[in-house]
């Protein structure tokens, strides 16, 4: 657990990922291994950090079980670096019934390589921009519920997957639970992105009193511009404290845990709350 003096440095890893899974896990190694140099206890990478596919036929075929090798092989890098890492994966199914759709896992390991957390996605992006028609549900079996903070390095990590983003019930219970860290690994789309993907993060980040982390996956370099990345940290009163540049790239910021007391106390909107005009459940 991390305490109130400390200096609490994380690594958001924006990717670019393709339907090459080796070239998608070498990638992030290297942003890692850069994150660590930068002195990061937790690293953030995307959604679908091991893999981006646009023919749905193939996401089933591509996707691992819970101990397929891309999974292991981020373990093995946690405890190779001595460090915590938080990516989403697309996981097969154990039910036969299944067999054609995948989790989208949010997973967090710890420093030695163990999976601490998983969470599945619960809302699918299931939506039309302009003349292009997303349905995430076709592919992707929905998660049955919101699971509970995690004690890591930096904090505690409230567990989201990018759609979720725009649901403001799931971050508030996260913070009612204890989070002080909500994050969002993501795969925005350009238009949505340029559109929507700051102001929601800050409006997360300031009614839960929260830092927001988001590490969002970018466009392939040479390919048409469909992912808008913009890998971001918020803190707790809404500002942006830091970001990635434009296609691969790894920023690095402060979870200051005083700061994130002193807001709380100063405005201690959780506490001002009026349950007995309406209720959030925990879970």
């Amino acid at each position: 657990m991390a305490t109130l003096d400390e200096s609490n440095l994380v690594a958001i890893c924006q990717l670019a990922c393709t339907a090459d899974k080796k070239k998608n896990l070498a990638d992030a190694k290297l942003l890692i291994a850069r994150g660590v140099l930068l002195g990061a206890k937790m690293i953030f990478l995307p959604e679908a950090v091991d893999f981006l596919t646009s023919d749905r036929e193939k996401v089933a075929e591509l996707a691992e079980p819970m101990d397929g090798p891309t999974v292991q092989a981020y373990q093995s890098i946690a405890k190779q670096h001595g460090v915590w890492l938080s990516a989403a994966f697309h996981i097969k199914s154990d039910t036969p019934s299944e067999s054609k759709q995948v989790y989208n896992r949010h997973m967090i390991i710890n420093d030695v390589g163990e999976v601490v957390s998983t969470y599945d996605k619960i809302h699918l992006f299931d939506a039309t921009l302009n003349t292009t028609t997303i349905q995430e549900s076709t592919w992707s079996i929905p998660g049955k519920g919101i699971v509970p903070p995690v004690a890591c390095s930096v904090g505690n990590v409230g567990q989201c997957i990018c759609y979720d983003l725009r649901f403001p019930e799931i971050a508030l219970s996260l913070a009612k639970q204890g989070s002080d860290i909500i994050i969002y690994p993501s795969a925005f789309t350009q238009t949505t992105g340029a559109a929507h993907w700051e102001s929601l993060l800050r409006a997360r980040a300031i009614e839960t009193q929260c830092y927001v982390i988001a590490a969002g996956q970018a466009s392939p370099s040479g390919q048409k511009k469909s992912l808008y990345g913009h890998s971001m940290v918020i803190d707790p009163w809404g500002q942006v404290v830091a970001s990635c540049h434009e296609g691969m790239d790894v920023c690095i910021a402060n979870i200051d845990l005083g700061y994130l007391q002193r807001i709380r106390k100063k405005m201690p909107v959780l506490s001002h709350r009026r349950n007995d005009v309406y209720k959030l459940s925990k879970l």
